[in-house]
């Protein structure tokens, strides 16, 4: 019965993948490994719950997708590469019309995502990024931010060069908190100018 619901098709990918690596523990093929029944009983329990926690994950996941695309704000955010419904719906209510900003800066500043600052004798030293703010949304623009480098087309798309660039400069994760900051900023244009969306032009880097 175990090894029956191992092959089960009803799993979803993710736990697809942890399935496969115990399904390889008991092998029928594999004498040498013998587990008891107990063993095997709250493996399967366990993967039940595993299955049941990656369905509820989706089905939440249609659901914050469906009240995105719901919102005319969080549409037109849904432009910038980089940020998701997951990003943008929890960024509005943070953020609301983001007019409490003066500049774009201030807000990815709001967010943690520019370099703290140390000034000792007259000299100022860069720092990594504040990380003061929503520590929440500021952890869902920066994941957005990383699928830029893992999605972003780099021939067609205006952030193909761009994102090149950072890569030969700089650290990947310097570069990935870079690319957050501008899509804040981006962001923070959008909000503040109602009926605007992001605007793709050819060898831009924003």
């Amino acid at each position: 019965a175990f090894h029956q619901y191992l092959t089960t098709p009803q799993n979803h990918k993710p736990v697809g993948k942890i399935v496969s690596k115990v399904e390889i523990l008991f092998d029928q093929n594999n004498s040498h490994l013998t587990f008891g029944t107990q063993m095997a009983d709250d493996l399967s329990d366990l993967l039940d719950d595993l299955a049941h926690i990656d369905k509820r994950v989706a089905e939440l996941t249609k659901e914050i997708e469906a009240i995105a695309h719901s919102d005319e704000t969080v549409r037109r955010l849904l432009t910038i590469p980089g940020i998701g419904a997951l990003g943008a719906t929890p960024l509005v209510a943070a953020a609301g019309d983001g007019r409490q900003f003066r500049k774009a800066r201030d807000m990815a500043a709001w967010l943690g995502l520019v370099p703290a600052e140390h000034s000792s004798g007259g000299k100022q030293t860069l720092l990594g990024i504040s990380k003061r703010g929503n520590g929440y949304v500021r952890c869902l623009i920066i994941h957005g931010a990383r699928s830029c480098f893992l999605h972003v087309h780099r021939e067609t798309h205006d952030l193909g060069r761009w994102l090149s660039g950072l890569e030969e400069r700089t650290h990947r994760n310097k570069a990935v908190v870079a690319v957050a900051n501008k899509r804040t900023r981006s962001a923070w244009a959008i909000l503040t100018r109602p009926g605007d969306n992001y605007l793709r032009t050819k060898g831009a880097a924003a």
